[in-house]
């Protein structure tokens, strides 16, 4: 899926979880054939993404949490290319 509707619940494809790793202060995707070190914006994202909120839910509290606006573009783009690497689901 190259582009998610705001509508969408993602959340971690099965059985992905989401780890963090106090020794190098960093958070993980853990998959099944592959650890993914995040870095703060991607794991932020994933963290939200638990098949309950709707992307545009997302977006907005990820805005709140950072105080900043107009990121929906910059995190539209991630949710693209996470799909495409088989990281999220809806």
């Amino acid at each position: 899926m190259s582009r998610w509707a705001l509508s969408e619940r993602p959340r971690l494809r099965s059985p992905g979880r989401m780890k963090y790793d106090t020794a190098r202060q960093t958070e993980l995707l853990l998959l099944p054939e592959r650890i993914v070190e995040l870095n703060e914006a991607a794991g932020a994202i994933l963290r939200h993404c638990n098949g309950q909120r709707t992307i545009a839910q997302i977006i907005e509290e990820l805005q709140q949490q950072y105080g900043q606006r107009g990121l929906e573009e910059d995190i539209m783009a991630f949710f693209s290319e996470a799909a495409e690497r088989g990281w999220l689901e809806v």
